[in-house]
């Protein structure tokens, strides 16, 4: 990682395990029958965060939140939290990414809401950094987009960021994207773009193009960002020349089917980013574990 990762909002991460608890427990302060049955409250012992298998960490700030919140719920107090990675590390299986010591029925509890969470994440950053790792040595990004789960947006763009990649807009707040259906609604590229500007002159427009004709007329018409969508590689380094001749200071983002294979022979066309959706909507989980490796 090249710079220190923000953490997680924590208003975002309140709401969130809130509701992932309330899921599991029922509305607080909620019950687990089968925790509650067998494990009494003063039981106390020690639980690993361990990998099982090779990838990127992300999303631990999550484990102290629900560890909180659960213990608060059972009436009992907070596990003691132990970190040894951080957001953003390479782990290996076997590597414990964190000691909880603490009541049991805390641990219990907290087991599934924090792995799903942190797994989650964890798989976005790994997947990322794959990507990552190829564009080295090319002057390419890789950015994620809005095609995140709904209410786990925050999680899945931290996680982007741990795998060293960048986030691209958060919402339909923060930048202008305009998409074909805006072009056939307003009747022209330079009218989409005309209007933008005219009622919210504060922000960056973006353009998708689909053929070089389109990427020409959104620069004429004061594009700031140009998404070149399912464009060949060839067709990409036309764009790039073009572009950079007319509006060196447009930025390039290559769009659409993007995967693995292609993604360094798209990066050396000279485009700025590599768009992937499949960063936060395709990233298997990583594999993680909460182990109770003592009771006492």
């Amino acid at each position: 990682m090249t710079e220190p990762l923000r953490p997680l909002d924590p208003v975002w991460l309140e709401r969130t395990v809130r509701t992932a608890l309330d899921e599991d427990l029922g509305p607080a302060p909620g019950r687990d029958v089968t925790t509650q049955a067998t494990v009494p409250p003063e039981a106390l012992g020690v639980a690993h965060l361990v990998a099982r298998a090779p990838g990127v960490v992300a999303g631990l700030d999550v484990v102290p939140e629900v560890l909180a919140q659960t213990a608060e719920r059972l009436g009992v107090a907070a596990p003691g939290l132990e970190r040894l990675a951080d957001d953003g590390d390479r782990v290996a299986p076997g590597d414990v990414l964190a000691v909880l010591d603490g009541p049991v029925q805390v641990l219990l509890v907290a087991e599934r809401t924090l792995l799903n969470l942190v797994c989650r994440a964890s798989g976005v950053a790994t997947h990322t950094r794959r990507f990552a790792d190829l564009l080295v040595g090319t002057d390419a990004k890789v950015l994620d987009t809005r095609k995140t789960t709904p209410g786990l947006r925050e999680l899945d763009k931290h996680a982007v960021r741990a795998g060293g990649g960048t986030n691209k807009r958060m919402g339909l707040f923060d930048v202008a994207m305009v998409k074909d259906n805006h072009v056939v609604a307003a009747g022209s590229v330079t009218a989409a773009i005309e209007a933008v500007r005219s009622r919210f002159p504060d922000v960056a427009i973006q353009v998708e193009a689909d053929t070089f004709d389109q990427a020409v007329e959104a620069v004429e018409a004061g594009a700031d960002f140009l998404l070149l969508d399912n464009m060949t590689p060839a067709d990409l380094e036309h764009v790039v020349t073009e572009v950079r001749e007319r509006a060196p200071h447009v930025e390039l983002e290559a769009t659409g089917n993007v995967t693995l294979e292609r993604a360094r022979a798209i990066a050396l066309t000279g485009v700025d980013y590599l768009s992937v959706g499949a960063l936060t909507h395709s990233s298997p989980i990583l594999d993680l574990a909460l182990d109770l490796v003592e009771r006492r």
